[in-house]
């Protein structure tokens, strides 16, 4: 049960990072655990599902007046609470299809 549930896991990972891939070069922006919010272009993003955004601004300057000079990020997956995508990037039927096609094969 372990194995699969970890092999669940990495299918989804997998997904997502398959996923996310297809994004780079457009604008996100990224919501980390500690609520300060980045908008930037996805740069990258690797199997660990960590991104690099380029051109950056945050959300709420006042708030975090040191990252103003900052350009570029990198940000560890762990941190990232949610990513806001250009809702006109997102192809939701082929989504959920693949999504449809990794339950398809857990069950086997």
């Amino acid at each position: 049960l372990v194995f699969s549930l970890t092999l669940a896991c990495r299918c989804v990972f997998q997904l997502f990072y398959s996923f996310f891939k297809s994004l780079v070069g457009k604008d996100v922006v990224v919501e980390l655990k500690n609520d300060l919010s980045i908008c930037g272009t996805l740069h990258s993003v690797d199997q660990y599902l960590n991104i690099k955004l380029t051109d950056i601004s945050v959300t709420d300057p006042e708030k975090y007046p040191h990252m103003l000079s900052v350009k570029n990020c990198f940000i560890r997956g762990s941190v990232v609470r949610y990513v806001q995508l250009p809702a006109d990037e997102v192809d939701t039927q082929l989504l959920q299809d693949a999504a449809r096609k990794e339950a398809m094969q857990q069950k086997q």
